[in-house]
This record gives C-alpha cells, sequence and structure tokens, in this order.
C-alpha cells in the first residue's frame, strides 16, 4: 500500500534531519520544505506536527520549523526514562512465558548483531540492535508502554548516529541483549530486568559522555 503525502512527508522530513542535511539549530519555513519536498504544504504541516511531538523539531508562529539539538541532558532525561519502561518490558517478557518460536525474532536480531560486529559493519549493527529493543518493547505486552518509547525512539537514533563511529566497538552490548534473552527464555523476571537496566545505564554513559567530550550537541 502506497504511502500517504503526509507519511511520505514525516519519512522524507526525518530522513533530512538523520543525515544533517536539515542541521540541528536551522530554520525553514513549510513552503521550503514543500518545495524541496515537491508536494504541498498541507502534508508538510502535518507532518511537522508528528515530527514535533517525537523531539526531533519545534513549530513556530510564522517563523516554519527549527530542527532541534540532541543535547546530553535531553539524552539523560530520555535514557532515564527508557531504562525502567524497557527494564519493565523485559520484566513481563520474562513473566509471559513464551515459546522458543516466539523469540525467534529476538534471538535472531541478537545474532545478526554479532554477525555485524565480526564484520565490523556498525550500521548494519544499529539496525540490529534497534529491532531488539522494538521486539524487546512489543514481547512486554503493554500498549502504553509501547507509545511512550515510540515518542523517544527518534532522539535515540539520532544521537546513536552521531555517536555510533567514535564509541568503543559495542560487544558489550550483544553480551547484555543475549543476557537479556536467556533470562527471558528461562523465565528469570528479577534477572532479565537487572541486566537489561544496567545495559542501557551503561549506554547512557557512553552516549552523555560523548556529546559532552566532542560537543555534539552544537552541531
Amino acid at each position: 500500500m502506497p504511502l500517504s503525502s503526509s507519511q511520505r512527508a514525516i519519512h522524507e522530513l526525518r530522513q533530512l534531519i538523520f543525515s544533517g542535511e536539515l542541521a540541528a539549530g536551522s530554520d525553514h519555513l513549510e513552503s521550503e520544505l514543500a518545495d524541496r519536498l515537491q508536494m504541498s504544504r498541507t502534508p508538510v504541516r502535518e507532518a511537522a506536527l508528528t515530527l514535533e511531538t517525537q523531539g526531533l523539531l519545534t513549530l513556530r508562529p510564522r517563523k516554519g520549523v527549527r530542527i532541534l539539538p540532541v543535547s546530553a541532558d535531553d539524552m539523560r532525561e530520555i535514557y532515564d526514562v527508557l531504562t525502567e519502561l524497557e527494564g519493565l518490558a523485559a520484566e513481563r517478557a520474562a513473566e509471559a512465558g513464551y515459546s522458543d518460536a516466539a523469540l525467534a525474532d529476538l534471538g535472531q536480531s541478537i545474532a545478526d548483531m554479532d554477525r555485524a560486529i565480526d564484520d565490523q559493519e556498525l550500521d548494519a549493527w544499529a539496525q540490529a540492535d534497534e529491532r531488539f529493543h522494538t521486539e524487546l518493547v512489543r514481547l512486554g505486552q503493554n500498549s502504553r508502554l509501547i507509545s511512550i518509547v515510540a515518542m523517544m525512539s527518534d532522539q535515540v537514533r539520532r544521537a546513536r548516529a552521531m555517536t555510533l563511529f567514535i564509541r568503543p566497538l559495542p560487544t558489550k552490548s550483544n553480551d547484555d541483549h543475549r543476557g537479556v534473552f536467556d533470562a527471558i527464555k528461562r523465565g528469570d523476571v528479577t534477572e532479565a530486568g537487572r541486566i537489561h537496566r544496567a545495559h542501557r545505564a551503561q549506554a547512557k554513559r557512553i552516549i552523555v559522555d560523548l556529546l559532552e567530550k566532542h560537543r555534539l550537541h552544537l552541531l
């Protein structure tokens, strides 16, 4: 099914923000963005409203949109929330008693992360890592938790894109994911939550330290 104009605008604007073509701190009129995307202003406006709720930009009356930066303080707050919510999802997944078949996608994402590390393909690793976290949250079976995490996912994706190639090789992250997966398989609620919360806390320290050290929030 083809994307609607507003869906296409969301996708294309998000890509422009992630690539840096729409730089953090820059201002853009809706008419300018409409011309750039070769569509009318209405779907661009609808897309901007959606991306504003996701923390990627802000709408300003009569001034168009401003692309928001990713700051270390933003990441501290976001990771604090994600740590608790995803830890809860890991616990609920462990409680659910899933079959091996139901956990196949979660396991495959870990295998793909291992392969990406072996091949030193960090972009592929990031994609597999995102699939792991998305699937973990889905397995937690809490629709409100899923919605809240989804609201923050774009901010995390931007910070990861900015720091992916200057961070240590994420072998420890793969080990953490495997520990969470194994705890879920054996139904160990406490261990699943503990490992995942520790994993997210470590990710927070890495991202925040890199943002501060390299002043990437100013880009």
